[in-house]
């Protein structure tokens, strides 16, 4: 079963599309297809370990399509998600003579396709990128919706770009070698989504993650959430400061608030990202019934559902001050204010300045998390 997903934003030339449910050794005509006669030249940005699963398969394809293809790859995890990789990256691309007819695909998770459509968006002011996403969290949110961009000292994607893809290519099949880490990182993204989608995509998700994410084809799982993400993003393509309407791209912010700060405080090197913001939906979560606007009973359903999605690596060595300290290095702030998705009800979204939130409520609802992430490991 295959699935075509069209992107469309206000800018027509912005618009793409997102094809699930397609096996890798076709990415080379599809790309062809997507891409037109005139590219002649392709830069697959990959790390070792997936190009090492999948990379001859994807070169292959593209070779047999007319493509001359070249192969960077840069390091494995969101440490190496860098201004230091990012330039090596573009010296790849120079290296391979890449033009302005040319491309890059990313082959790999969230990381992977943020370096390289970061590194497109930038090189000669912009070159086509397709994104060949391997997981999950990959599939269903980085690579859906054009934002790229670096980690740095100062915080996590402060430094990146809105770049749309000219295409997103989807082999469902290479989620079965991911390791149960990134499987539960990638289910905690949909969570996430559920959490703010609503009822429909709630109960499809909740179904899901209870029955066993493969125990059936999950092209249209993976197709549900495209879809939702899809009608978000066509409607904000680049994020309007202003928004805070239920339509506004930053509610997709739902659980990040807290995973973003969570991952600064351990240095990008402890939890995955989407395990981050599996803590991050428990934290908004305790947050919306700290400050009375979400029921016990709807928190212990999230916080359910969220563990559903596997276990996840325990905070209690990791410093609340240093979590704290690091939601000022948030990329939502605004007017020097940081802006809460908090949560009313599934589907029920508050965007809130943290004005409005006492300092005393996110420190001691930053210790709950840390008090049920040792509860959870140790049952």
């Amino acid at each position: 079963m295959s699935e075509t997903i069209i992107v469309r934003q206000k800018r027509s030339a912005s618009a793409y599309e997102i094809a699930a449910g397609i096996s890798l050794p076709e990415t080379g005509r599809q790309s062809r297809r997507i891409l037109g006669a005139d590219t002649r030249r392709i830069v697959i940005v990959s790390n070792r370990k997936v190009f090492g699963l999948y990379g001859n398969i994807v070169s292959d394809a593209l070779r047999r399509s007319g493509f001359d293809v070249s192969v960077h790859l840069i390091g494995d995890g969101e440490r190496f998600k860098n201004l230091r990789t990012l330039e090596k990256t573009l010296a790849a691309l120079s290296s391979a003579g890449i033009s302005r007819t040319d491309a890059v695909v990313g082959l790999g998770g969230g990381v992977v396709g943020d370096v390289a459509g970061f590194a497109a968006s930038v090189y000669l002011r912009g070159v086509r990128f397709i994104q060949i996403p391997t997981t999950l969290l990959s599939m269903i949110d980085s690579s859906v919706g054009g934002k790229t961009g670096v980690n740095t000292a100062f915080g996590k994607n402060l430094v990146g770009s809105f770049h749309q893809p000219s295409g997103v290519l989807i082999d469902p099949e290479s989620l079965r070698t991911l390791p149960p880490r990134e499987v539960t990182a990638g289910l905690c993204e949909a969570v996430k989504q559920a959490a703010i989608a609503g009822a429909k995509l709630f109960t499809l998700t909740q179904k899901t993650l209870s029955d066993g994410f493969f125990s059936s084809d999950p092209t249209a799982f993976i197709a549900a959430h495209i879809r939702f993400k899809a009608k978000i993003v066509s409607g904000d393509e680049r994020e309007d400061p202003n928004r805070t309407d239920a339509g506004s791209r930053k509610i997709l912010n739902f659980g990040h608030t807290f995973a973003h700060a969570l991952e600064k405080a351990t240095e990008y090197r402890y939890l995955k990202h989407g395990e981050a913001v599996g803590y991050g939906i428990i934290f908004a979560a305790e947050l919306s019934k700290k400050l009375e606007l979400l029921s016990a009973d709807e928190v212990k359903l999230l916080n359910d559902v969220v563990r559903c999605a596997g276990r996840f690596p325990r905070l209690d060595k990791v410093d609340p001050a240093a979590i704290f300290d690091s939601f000022r290095f948030d990329k939502k702030m605004v007017n020097n204010s940081l802006n809460w998705v908090l949560l009313k009800g599934i589907g029920k979204l508050v965007i809130t300045s943290d004005q409005n939130i006492p300092r005393k409520a996110i420190r001691e609802t930053i210790a709950k998390v840390i008090e049920i992430s040792r509860i959870s490991a140790e049952e």
